[in-house]
């Protein structure tokens, strides 16, 4: 081999040599773009299941908030029924007195009472005699023995009046039933 072929083979390495870098650094460029991609979509669903995790949270403590307001009014509503009826009870028996001035300002004030209570969600819950007793609804204090037979599995009389709290009961009318 002579001078010149050397050379020239020298130069046909140095090329091939700077041709497989080139090919080399662009692999890794591709490689590199590849994986960057991989990345942002790994980055990507993360960043969505943190929003939604996020989103449910606020959710979740919304309704725990909303839930919270409920049994506080729930409990005092509990604690003002029994006032509320001794109320009644007090108004039969002012009734029976015959004092109008008396009854009027006992109806006031049950009337007040009763509309500010409504206000807040709660209810009274109608039921009459002869209404058929449904379990998930009343309580049945005791059974008598019906006056007729269509009284059977009927409600006689209403011991004391339920009440619910928006759509939950939060005391079952007392019944007695007629057996």
């Amino acid at each position: 081999m002579n001078k010149k072929e050397e050379i020239k083979d020298n130069k046909i390495v140095e090329e091939t040599s700077s041709v497989d870098n080139e090919v080399k650094e662009t692999a890794k460029n591709v490689e590199e773009t590849f994986t960057s991609e991989e990345l942002i979509a790994q980055e990507k669903d993360k960043f969505l299941r943190l929003f939604a995790e996020f989103e449910n949270y606020k959710k979740r403590t919304l309704k725990e908030r909303i839930e919270l307001f409920k049994s506080a009014n729930q409990e005092l509503m509990t604690v003002i029924l029994p006032i509320l009826d001794d109320l009644d009870r007090g108004i039969v028996e002012v009734k029976k007195v015959k004092d109008k001035d008396v009854l009027k300002g006992m109806e006031l004030i049950s009337n007040k009472l009763k509309n500010i209570l409504k206000q807040k969600g709660l209810e009274k819950i109608t039921i009459k005699s002869g209404d058929t007793f449904d379990a998930e609804i009343h309580e049945a204090i005791t059974q008598i023995p019906a006056p007729s037979k269509k009284m059977i599995g009927k409600i006689i009389d209403i011991v004391e009046v339920g009440y619910k709290l928006g759509d939950k009961i939060i005391r079952y009318p007392k019944v007695v039933v007629g057996k």
